[in-house]
């Protein structure tokens, strides 16, 4: 026999704990801990190391920084949004904060369990019309031009570089992308930094021209 998946569950609506927490363990996985906000998830991942972290998003202490948190501290603990928002920011930023699936409140419990043994095994835990907002992002002409030859110079970005190089041309600020990738603004600046010495432009306009003259 399997060994039992090993859960912590983190919402704000102690109803939705229950619930899911009954659902878990009748789909035979083992809850560690049912917590109501995001501080209290990570504090609980950090100590028991589960195999899943099942987080809301719309909790105190917000479930996408704590999806951060746990991914960048925990590498071996999967995180799953499980969620009533179908927004699309919501979506991409859970997975840009490392989330392996997101799945949507109104499911069919009894489908839940199964799901996350699902991520366990490398699958994608995502509900099909969100599983299409995700490949026409990727599809879109936007995404498409940050896809450099490899004798272009933006091809010696890092991947870390090229996402924020990304987000400059998308018009964030460095506040902005630092929210979005959850570091700092001193952090943010120095990619920059490398970003327009490895593409040898003076500024960010500069470089986002030779970011968009790769798609042309």
């Amino acid at each position: 026999m399997s060994t039992p998946l090993r859960v912590v569950i983190a919402d704000d609506h102690a109803p939705t704990r229950a619930g899911v927490q009954h659902a878990l363990e009748t789909g035979g996985c083992v809850v560690l801990a049912a917590v109501s906000d995001g501080p209290k998830a990570v504090a609980v991942a950090r100590e028991h190391k589960p195999d899943v972290c099942l987080l809301d998003i719309h909790m105190p202490g917000g479930g996408i920084r704590a999806a951060a948190q746990i991914t960048g501290e925990l590498p071996d603990t999967a995180v799953v949004m499980l969620t009533a928002s179908r927004d699309d920011e919501d979506l991409f930023e859970a997975l840009r904060a490392g989330a392996s699936g997101y799945l949507l409140k109104d499911m069919d419990p009894d489908r839940l369990a199964a799901a996350l043994h699902g991520v366990m095994e490398g699958e994608a835990a995502l509900p099909r019309s969100l599983a299409l907002k995700v490949i026409q992002q990727f599809q879109s002409p936007s995404r498409r031009r940050f896809r450099p030859s490899k004798a272009s110079p933006v091809a010696s970005l890092t991947s870390r570089e090229t996402e924020v190089l990304q987000m400059m041309a998308e018009g964030l600020t460095t506040e902005q992308i630092a929210e979005k990738l959850f570091i700092g603004k001193v952090t943010v600046r120095t990619h920059v930094s490398n970003v327009l010495k490895k593409l040898r432009v003076p500024d960010r306009d500069a470089a986002v021209r030779l970011l968009r003259a790769q798609g042309d």
